[in-house]
């Protein structure tokens, strides 16, 4: 069998998208592996254009790079992942899509009735958080990520 011909990391980010920066990155975190020349240039696999792919897909999807590099390492030997392997590691990550969608929907109704109003402030909106309510919720948008005014009631 005829060893498998490798890619230098420019023609690793050319063809992925990647930049070679961040190629360089993925390889410190354990994503991606090269092979050093005698000249210690690096050499990337064919195979590693499908891990680049499976990483920014799963980045797309909400993973952080520290949990996509836990699945890839769940594979046996840095294996490239395969259909199968992207099909099981999917559906865990379907919920969490699934939240992302909700969250983004909930951004998107509420948007319309916070600027509604003009004031452009959930500090001073007398309708949507009356007396700063939110604020016993913590920082952050918190209606907007899912609390409701009850909860700040509760709080």
């Amino acid at each position: 069998m005829t060893p498998e011909p490798h890619l230098t990391i420019g023609e690793l980010s050319q063809r992925s998208g990647v930049a070679a920066s961040g190629l360089r990155y993925y390889e410190s975190l354990g994503l991606i592996a090269s092979e050093r020349t005698t000249g210690n240039q690096r050499r990337y696999a064919r195979s590693t254009l499908r891990r680049v792919a499976f990483v920014r897909t799963a980045s797309r999807v909400g993973l952080t790079l520290e949990e996509i590099r836990d699945a890839l390492a769940a594979l046996p030997e840095g294996r490239t992942p395969t259909k199968k392997d992207w099909s099981r590691l999917s559906r865990t990550w379907r919920p969490r899509l699934d939240a992302r969608i909700a969250e983004l929907e909930r951004l998107r109704d509420e948007l319309d009735s916070c600027i509604g109003c003009g004031c452009l402030s959930l500090q001073r909106c007398a309708l949507y958080n009356p007396g700063d309510r939110a604020a016993r919720l913590g920082p952050g948008p918190r209606f907007l990520e899912g609390d409701t005014p009850a909860d700040a009631m509760r709080a």
